[in-house]
């Protein structure tokens, strides 16, 4: 629609739920549109038309009455909204035409009724809306460019500017009517003197999304960004953009989480093109897409860039094709090849420009991760290529689905971010400390101050906690909300949070156990910070007492002879608690040594081992650190030096009991756990297993008795010894 349009149409909105500036927030259908043309050239007024819309659910709230004033029986015999809105373009062109004009676009007080109500539910129906309804003109800002005074208003109205401007509020009590003839006064009041006010801007809405790439080194206004939750995981990123039918969403600005295992988690950040469209997208929180309903949130631009941005030529070369359809591929053979790939999706599914539009996901040191991301020029091409999903290539099955430009570079930022053995430096001979608690848990101690929350519905968000604590959030810590998750990342019902007292934490499971969250009751008990840390870490906390997390067993952590070291205050870095499974080399052959007074275990001097923590992980919302098991490296000191230390350190009595030293196996060695053993194991079957690898005779002794022990277990799990 022309920017410069010679004819304006007032056009007003009302539906079956809430109205004026809620309009839209409850999802409620269409049930009145109100319509007159104003001539700005001969400053001329025509018919006012209403017409009543029949919804798809018969059904008037009482606010709608109590606003409205309308009942069933005023739109039980209406038409849908789609025969109203063709008769509206009908009796608009007409009567433009007649006037002898050649343009027109619609006037609105608010953007609600076009970006709230019509393209919303003309999205949900699947509806083709004219092109007259993708531009508009609203009231309050044109009035605000003309008397820029008026800002002072405490609530901008109808009303408020009509009596700004000196003119009389209009006594029409009719809904529709009203505003109509209200907007129109105020329209000409406007156009002519001392004002003489020019409707030159109009605003539009976006008819597509684009896709596009997202540097990490963009600026991104935290003002403009939500998150979205929720979301089912098949959702591309057309999706989410038609969810915010109406609203403009900037290019490439739909990015979609992924879990730990490169999933997508139901999350997707959305970046509008400003504040205004952000805030009317966070009046969406909880509609539907589908059958479920989408919670939607503040957050911020780090946020967005930390998922959506990149820095790969490679990807950036990838997707500068614009107007593309990408599919993701997951479960290639790690040995496909270009060629494969493109004969398994077939001529019917050319990939735009043969190979250049495949891009396979690779590790830093380019062995394959089986994902790949195809381009394809049209729908109809992506849409064949979707008919594959779990046929065979090879001898496994490939899943494809929808994807995103925010996707890719996620993906590539994952995988190409994995730190690799060969390029860790060379392990110091002063071993680094064990990480017992990771670096975002505060300092445990047994200063009651906290609280647990247990019971909490599997839905319950931050927001919802807040509500549930009332007047008791003030005294909440910064960052003091803890969600606890299961290993399999989803919400486990509990979640801890740190006051700023321990007077405080106890008023709050006074005053809030057994309160109800959602139709469920949750229970407040009160706990020091050292429990909190323990069962954020994996432990337990229940009325048997504290079981202390994995890393905390003493088969896991390394021996206290570490202590017999100075150590330096370091912490891993981010980079070593997310690293894959590695498996150890073979050991060469090495001179044991064996201290009398104490016998000492430890990692081998090469960071080929590691410990795995089994640690569940923590959700700190909005952004919550997807944390896999925990992973550290731990380099050991040579054998001699560490038994020599130990001894002069911790000297110990030789034990009376002979089980007693063979209850630490001796150095040097490597433990390593095996799971799923075939009950009837022996000891022949597992050295049979580690053929090639060397070990000693104590070692053997160890495993042996290990074996032994092992086999009244119902789930056996050695440590051996390598």
């Amino acid at each position: 629609m022309a920017s410069h349009s010679d004819t304006l149409v007032v056009f007003f909105g009302a539906t079956a739920g809430a109205n004026g500036g809620k309009l839209g927030s409850d999802e409620r259908e269409i049930i009145l549109l109100v319509w007159q043309i104003v001539d700005l050239h001969e400053k001329k007024v025509g018919k006012l038309h209403k017409c009543f819309v029949k919804p798809d659910t018969l059904e008037l709230t009482d606010q709608c009455k109590e606003e409205t004033g309308l009942t069933l029986e005023d739109i039980v015999d209406a038409e849908p909204l789609d025969k109203v809105l063709e008769q509206i373009q009908q009796s608009v062109s007409s009567e433009v035409k007649c006037l002898g004009r050649s343009s027109y676009t619609l006037l609105v007080n608010g953007p609600h009724v076009i970006r709230q109500a019509l393209h919303p539910e003309a999205s949900k129906k699947n509806l083709v809306l004219p092109e007259c309804f993708f531009s508009f003109v609203d009231l309050r800002k044109e009035f605000l460019k003309c008397c820029p005074n008026a800002s002072s208003v405490p609530k901008l109205t109808l009303s408020s500017m009509l009596d700004y401007v000196g003119l009389p509020a209009v006594s029409e009590q009719m809904i529709g009517v009203r505003e109509a003839n209200s907007m129109v006064q105020l329209t000409l009041c406007i156009l002519d003197e001392p004002y003489n006010h020019k409707f030159c801007c109009a605003e539009t809405v976006n008819s597509k999304f684009d896709s596009g790439t997202c540097s990490k080194t963009e600026s991104v206004d935290s003002e403009t960004v939500i998150r979205a939750r929720g979301l089912p995981w098949q959702s591309s990123d057309q999706d989410i953009a038609r969810f915010f039918k109406g609203l403009n969403i900037a290019k490439g600005g739909v990015a979609l989480c992924l879990n730990a295992q490169g999933r997508r988690n139901g999350e997707a950040l959305v970046r509008f093109i400003n504040a205004e469209h952000r805030d009317l997208a966070l009046e969406r929180h909880k509609h539907h897409m589908g059958s479920r309903y989408i919670e939607v949130y503040k957050a911020t631009g780090e946020e967005f860039l930390k998922i959506a941005g990149g820095t790969s030529n490679e990807v950036a070369q990838f997707l500068s094709k614009e107007n593309q359809v990408i599919i993701r591929m997951r479960g290639l053979p790690f040995t496909a090849t270009t060629q494969e790939v493109l004969s398994f999706l077939g001529p019917e599914s050319p990939v735009t420009d043969g190979a250049e539009g495949l891009l396979f996901v690779k590790y830093p040191d380019g062995r394959p991760t089986g994902d790949a991301f195809v381009l394809f020029s049209c729908e109809e091409y992506a849409q064949n290529a979707l008919k594959k999903h779990k046929q065979i290539l090879g001898k496994r099955y490939i899943e494809l689905f929808r994807s995103t430009a925010a996707e890719v570079q996620q993906v590539l930022n994952r995988y190409m971010s994995t730190p690799l053995i060969s390029t860790l430096p060379p392990s110091p001979i002063v071993p680094l400390p064990v990480l017992s608690t990771p670096p975002f848990l505060p300092t445990a101690s047994s200063t009651r101050d906290c609280v647990r929350l247990r019971g909490l519905p599997y839905t319950a968000g931050i927001e919802d906690i807040l509500e549930f604590m009332g007047d008791h959030t003030v005294d909440i810590k910064t960052h003091g909300v803890h969600m606890v998750l299961n290993q399999q990342g989803r919400p486990s019902g509990d979640a801890f949070i740190q006051m700023k007292s321990p007077d405080k934490a106890f008023l709050v499971a006074q005053k809030c156990h057994k309160k109800t969250m959602k139709d469920r009751y949750v229970e407040v008990f009160q706990c020091s910070t050292e429990e909190m840390s323990i069962v954020l870490m994996g432990g337990t906390l229940n009325r048997s007492g504290l079981s202390p997390p994995p890393c905390k067993l003493p088969c896991l952590s390394p021996p206290t002879a570490y202590a017999a070291f100075p150590t330096s205050p370091a912490i891993l870095s981010e980079a070593a608690l997310y690293q894959p499974p590695l498996l150890a080399a073979p050991r060469g052959p090495q001179t044991a040594v064996h201290s009398p007074a104490h016998a000492l275990a430890y990692y081998p001097p090469q960071p080929h081992l590691y410990m795995n923590m089994n640690m569940n992980y923590t959700a700190y919302y909005p952004s919550p650190p997807v944390s896999p098991s925990t992973v550290g490296y731990f380099a050991a000191p040579p054998g001699a030096m560490a038994a020599a230390v130990a001894a002069q350190a911790h000297p110990v009595a030789a034990p009376a009991h002979p089980a007693a030293a063979s209850s630490v196996l001796p150095q040097p060695g490597a433990l390593v756990r095996m799971q799923g053993l075939p009950y009837n194991t022996g000891v022949k079957d597992i050295l049979s297993f580690f053929q090639g690898y060397q070990y000693g005779p104590d070692e053997y002794s160890g495993l042996v008795q290990m074996n032994e022990q092992a086999r009244s277990l119902i789930q056996p799990k050695e440590w051996l010894c390598l």
